[in-house]
């Protein structure tokens, strides 16, 4: 047998962001199965550990059983397991293990890790992985401690536990909770009123949402913003945005009945929670369809690149909006703070524009014709599949294997990415240098 048939093909770094994700999502839904797993000390049909592994993994909280009172505490603590690894990235925890036992990071290692963080460039890649890891349980350490006091008030030394899960599930950006001892899907909405754990919470949701190499320029400039990368300031500059104004919405227009410190909470944590946490204070079914569509329009936009969170990304909606300026002011370039962006990341912003918003159609079209549902419940629920966000009109419990799987492969998508996935699929294909006759097409 000749050596070319023995010798393997190497993977990329895309195929392997793709198969880590999967060995990592397959391993936790073997570990759910167990019986020891679930509070019934009954095996897990395997779609269903399979549906709570993926939405783990994939940071986005959607749930077919109430986290709290279906699973074990070692049920539990797989599932906070496989948010954590799901947030910080595969990759990255492999990475940052790796470098733990001495092993020698070669230059095809940190390639995958380049792409799995959003980084700019290879150089450095094996600083900023320890900085990531370091700045992850730094932050979610300290949330748990801020949490601790109210939760143990409320649940005694359980409380411990309970803090460490959801800073653990805010800062990934996962929405799993533990609430469920008291009322099943409930969320936080028994703390709506609650100052410590709403701040807490959000403050660590954005945190993890604004990407870790936005952290690595806040720790390196501190306040000389223009010192900033472009992306730094693209990225914190949306984040506010998208911020502020849906809260001022949901102020004036959803929570005008309540108490005004109350109302503040209500409408700054419903603004946050969307991008893309899962969390959620108040009734969402008691919203209206047009707050429920606000909140579908940030499902789908999500976090930042590099961050714990899912989405089309911020910097993909503020490309595309810039390149939209200068069409309108008839600017041969697409420009942000002073610096031009090449034309090949606009396209790519439109292209993840088109996929996400074919996904999040095709799949809230199927399920409603699947299940015989209206079709708003069900782009809510695929927008908050493919967003991986968690938020739910409580459809997702009810739904049929069909629809299930539709929102594990919408999840999976989410978090991986739809440039990765099609850059795995065509790392063989050659470009050709050859171009076709060009012809004019009138668009708009």
């Amino acid at each position: 047998m000749s050596l070319t048939v023995l010798k393997k093909k190497k993977l990329t770094s895309f195929q392997t962001i793709i198969f880590g994700f999967s060995g990592v999502i397959l391993l936790g839904a073997f570990l759910l199965m167990l019986p020891c797993s679930s509070g019934g000390d009954a095996a897990t049909p395997p779609l269903e550990a399979l549906f709570t592994a993926t939405s783990a993994v994939c940071v986005t909280g959607l749930v077919l059983h109430d986290t709290a009172s279906y699973w074990s505490d070692f049920g539990q603590f797989i599932i906070m397991l496989l948010i954590q690894i799901g947030g910080m990235g595969v990759v990255t925890v492999a990475a940052f293990f790796s470098m733990l036992s001495g092993r020698k990071i070669s230059l095809m290692q940190r390639s995958t890790m380049q792409e799995a963080i959003a980084a700019p460039k290879v150089g450095g890649i094996v600083r900023l992985t320890n900085f990531i890891v370091k700045v992850t349980l730094l932050i979610e350490v300290i949330g748990a401690a801020v949490m601790a006091p109210v939760f143990c008030r409320d649940f005694g030394i359980r409380g411990v536990w309970m803090a460490l899960f959801h800073s653990v599930s805010a800062f990934c950006n996962a929405g799993f909770d533990l609430m469920g001892t008291k009322e099943t899907f409930s969320s936080l909405t028994a703390y709506a009123a609650d100052p410590v754990v709403n701040l807490t919470v959000m403050a660590l949701i954005v945190a993890g949402g604004i990407g870790f190499l936005t952290w690595d320029d806040i720790r390196a400039n501190r306040l000389r913003l223009h010192k900033y990368r472009m992306q730094s300031k693209v990225i914190l500059c949306t984040t506010a945005v998208l911020l502020i104004a849906p809260a001022v919405y949901f102020y004036c227009y959803e929570f005008a009945g309540l108490e005004t410190g109350e109302r503040i909470l209500s409408s700054l944590f419903q603004s946050v929670t969307p991008r893309t946490a899962g969390f959620n204070t108040r009734d969402l079914n008691a919203v209206s369809e047009t707050g429920q569509t606000v909140m579908i329009a940030l499902m789908l936009i999500g976090g930042s690149p590099g961050s714990t969170a899912g989405g089309m990304k911020t910097t993909t909606v503020a490309v595309l909006f810039a390149a939209s300026v200068s069409t309108f002011l008839r600017k041969e370039d697409t420009h942000f703070f002073g610096r031009r962006i090449d034309d090949d990341v606009v396209r790519n912003a439109a292209t993840i524009l088109l996929m996400y918003l074919v996904l999040f159609f095709f799949g809230g079209l199927s399920i409603s014709v699947a299940e015989g549902l209206p079709i708003l419940p069900c782009l809510f629920e695929t927008a908050s599949a493919v967003g991986t966000v968690g938020l739910s009109l409580g459809l997702t419990p009810q739904l049929g294997t069909l629809s299930r799987v539709i929102l594990i492969a919408l999840m999976f998508f989410g978090r991986v990415g739809g440039l990765t996935l099609i850059f795995a699929a065509l790392s063989g294909t050659q470009k050709r240098s050859a171009r076709l006759p060009q012809e004019k097409i009138t668009v708009g």
